[in-house]
């Protein structure tokens, strides 16, 4: 949300087309009174547009490798749901970063709200030094008629504003903390080109609430903290424990339209669709085969008909395959478990999948002799 809205507002419609004054003033309105500027707002919202929709592509890439995403993309018509989520998306963002804008940052955020939990006085935050610069607002924050200067002239805030007109969610920071507050920092860099000109720190700084107060260090070390690491860490070790029963290579199996089909002599054959998908750092030679489960003596009693020899999936593609088992003998009617296991030839005992799936065999009635 923020690097969009940064690439959006200050580099584009700023820095490129000229369409906001300066970057250091996020409340200023755009004039677009003009033919011209109407045009480069255009260009300036095509532009992003198009930003956004390569965002929304690469989401997608979660969910469909980017090999397959450009070659289903290719043929839209018969990927509608591919084609749907990746526009319902893309104009999600588009509307987010040119309408929208920062209001989803106040209204629709869950961030500000998780923040206002996991908050404390030690917290780091951006804050205003009100020692300093003297008190803006009274404690229902309510704003001081007179400026700090004029309340003690030994107060260091000039009043300009810097930190009020850069901030993208339109705040005022020497407020205190607010639920808005993203975090940005743009109030501190403004208050320290202002201040820096007086040859004196930002009164905008990066601490907490307590080491503010109490002119003192921020208290890093606290039960929260260390509570926060101890959970991270358990989280860190679960992470490393799931790693290391990921599987080296992945099996989709799906059956036909067809379930099955009758041959003579009492012969039946079953057909899938199995994908197999090479999850390992090289190249491997895959193929598969069947074992019965307990108590099932099927197994024996199926032959693998096509493919009949193993095949080369490269590291992090998948393969495709249309699976025929054939019976070497006559059975009995219905559903038979068994258990398709694949593997690489060249390292068996490393890489392989195991998937369940059954086969078909029809009433006697319906097999030619």
């Amino acid at each position: 949300q923020t690097i969009f809205r940064v690439l959006y507002r200050d580099l584009l419609q700023t820095k490129i087309f000229g369409l906001r004054k300066k970057i250091s003033d996020k409340q200023e309105k755009m004039d677009l009174s003009t033919f011209s500027a109407k045009i480069k707002a255009l260009c300036a919202f095509l532009i992003i547009s198009v930003l956004c929709l390569v965002a929304s592509a690469s989401l997608m890439f979660f969910f469909t490798p980017p090999s397959d995403f450009f070659a289903y993309m290719s043929d839209p018509l018969n990927h509608r749901i591919l084609l749907g989520f990746w526009l319902g998306f893309g104009l999600f963002f588009i509307l987010d970063i040119t309408f929208i804008q920062e209001n989803f940052c106040i209204y629709m955020c869950p961030y500000c709200r998780i923040q206002s939990v996991l908050y404390d006085n030690d917290t780091l935050m951006a804050l205003y030094n009100y020692k300093r610069g003297g008190a803006v607002y009274d404690a229902k924050g309510i704003k001081y008629s007179l400026a700090p200067k004029k309340q003690d002239i030994n107060n260091e805030c000039t009043n300009c504003s810097a930190c009020v007109r850069v901030c993208p969610t339109h705040i005022d920071i020497r407020k205190g903390m607010q639920l808005e507050c993203i975090n940005c920092l743009e109030c501190v860099d403004a208050c320290a080109s202002v201040m820096g000109k007086l040859g004196k720190p930002s009164l905008v700084v990066w601490k907490s609430s307590a080491s503010l107060d109490n002119n003192g260090k921020v208290q890093f070390v606290r039960f929260r903290t260390i509570g926060y690491v101890v959970v991270l860490a358990l989280v860190f070790v679960l992470l490393l424990f799931m790693g290391t029963t990921k599987e080296s290579m992945l099996l989709d199996i799906s059956r036909t339209a067809e379930l099955y089909e009758a041959r003579a002599n009492h012969i039946v054959e079953n057909h899938y669709i199995m994908i197999f998908n090479n999850t390992d750092s090289k190249d491997h030679e895959m193929y598969f085969e069947i074992y019965n489960t307990k108590g099932g003596n099927i197994a024996q009693s199926l032959q693998i008909l096509q493919p009949k020899a193993p095949f080369k999936v490269k590291a992090g593609d998948k393969v495709k395959k249309i699976v025929t088992l054939r019976t070497r003998e006559s059975l009995q009617a219905g559903h038979y478990d068994i258990i398709i296991h694949a593997f690489a030839v060249d390292e068996k005992e490393r890489v392989f999948a195991e998937r369940k799936t059954n086969f078909v065999y029809p009433p006697s009635d319906k097999i030619r002799d």
